[in-house]
This record gives structure tokens, sequence and C-alpha cells, in this order.
């Protein structure tokens, strides 16, 4: 049976069998350019992470706190938009094998034309999409497209997450499941406590799909305490800021991360 490249990952992570798990990094496309995401890009992967969130900037990002919002906002003004992402994807490819998943929301790929997206997203190297505005009961067939052809569709439970919607998120999602570990924006602060276990349990008792916890992810303790009891550990709002900061902050945290997850 072919995987994907992202459950191939996976796979590969769990059968080292090191305590090590996934370590999946978010940054925003085109900030503070495309030319130096691609470059961070190959940074990230030579650091040891295992996936790549690829942040594409929307003018309303729902999901999102005021740092990635920022991101966004910055990337827009220079003209950022999903094609150039996209083609940016296909410049990494040259140079990079890293799982890359793309996180936008629905409009841009709406505008762009939803077989026309998964065709240029199959044919950049697009790996999995994340749109947290696409309900995975809806768009049936734009779903099942990806499910046939790629790339993963990968849908977010939160705290809040009925029984019924758990299964249908484990039944649509391929690659990982993405638990939201907060009710709230990405940057808030996270607790790590009984019922965060209990519900990665819950999703897992549905489910034999890998589990990654994002939101609220800041340190490298907040990381190794998640990686504890999920399969990844997604990280946002921290690696954007450190990206802000400089070259030397940005490879401080990723580096304690990777070590932590």
């Amino acid at each position: 049976m072919t995987h994907s490249a992202i459950t191939e990952r996976f796979i590969k992570i769990k059968k080292a069998d090191n305590g090590k798990k996934a370590f999946i990094p978010y940054i925003m496309a085109g900030e503070p350019s495309l030319s130096s995401t691609a470059v961070i890009v190959q940074e990230l992967e030579e650091m040891g992470a295992d996936i790549v969130e690829l942040g594409v900037p929307f003018s309303d990002p729902v999901a999102d706190g005021p740092t990635i919002q920022h991101a966004a906002m910055s990337a827009l003004s220079r003209g950022v938009t999903l094609r150039k992402v996209i083609d940016m994807v296909k410049s990494i490819r040259q140079k990079s094998t890293i799982p890359i998943v793309l996180m936008t929301y629905f409009n841009p790929v709406l505008k762009f034309g939803l077989n026309n997206f998964i065709g240029a997203a199959l044919s950049s190297g697009v790996d999995g999409i994340i749109i947290p505005d696409l309900p995975p009961d809806e768009e049936t067939d734009f779903i099942a497209s990806c499910h046939k052809a790629g790339p993963d569709t990968i849908f977010l439970l939160a705290p809040t997450s009925t029984d019924k919607r758990i299964d249908l998120v484990c039944h649509q999602s391929r690659g990982f499941i993405y638990y939201v570990s907060l009710t709230g924006i990405t940057g808030s602060a996270i607790s790590i406590d009984d019922s965060l276990k209990a519900q990665i349990e819950k999703i897992r008792s549905n489910s034999n799909k890998p589990v990654a916890v994002g939101f609220g992810v800041k340190t490298s303790d907040e990381a190794a305490r998640v990686a504890a009891i999920a399969d990844g550990v997604i990280v946002g709002s921290a690696i954007v800021k450190a990206i802000e900061e400089g070259r030397e902050s940005f490879r401080a945290l990723v580096k304690s991360l990777r070590a932590a997850i």
C-alpha cells in the first residue's frame, strides 16, 4: 500500500522508537518574503523538523491570534497570494523533500478553483491541506477528490467537539488529526492537564491516525509535555514571533523545541 509523505513520516518516527514525536513548525508564507520563506523551510528541515505547516496569508484569519494576523497582513501587503505560495513550494521541492502542509482559509481556494487548486497543489509538491473554515461535512466532492488523488485533508478537533464530530473528523482526515488544545485562537495559553490527555485518548479510540496538538504551545517545556501524550506537536505563534526577532532567536527556539519533542 502506498502511503502519503505525511503518513510515511509518522511511520518512520514510530519505527525509530527513540522517544521522539513529530515536530511540526508553522510559518507564514511570505513573511518576511517568499524567498526567505523558502530558506526558512530548508533550515527547519536541517534542524530536524518533520513536517512544515505553511500558512497562506488571508485578510480575515478567524482562527489566528495577533502574531499570525500581523504576519499575514504583512505578507498580503507585499502581494503574496495562494498561487505564489504554491509556486514557491514547487521551487522548494528542487532542494527539499520535507512534507509540506498548506494552512489556508477556504475563500482563496474557492477563488483559485477547487479542481485547479488540487491539481496545482499536487504538481507543486504540497502534501497536505488544513482549511479551518471548511467543515468535514461540507464541500464533500472537493474532499473526495483530495482523498482520491491527494493532498491529505487534515481536519481539526477541539475540546468542544461532539462524539459525532470526532467520528466524522477521524474518518475524513488523512495524514494526521489536528487537535486544537483550547477553545480560542492561536497564541493563547495552553492548559496541559488530564482533560487534554483524555481527549487524545478518546480520539485514538476512534482512529489509529496520528494526533498532533497545536494552538498555545510556546516553550520547550510545554512542547515536551504535549509530546508525552500526542504523536506530534505543532508550534506556530512562537516561531512566527522568533522569525520577526531575527535568525538567532529563530534558530535557538527551533533547536530547543526539537530537543524537547
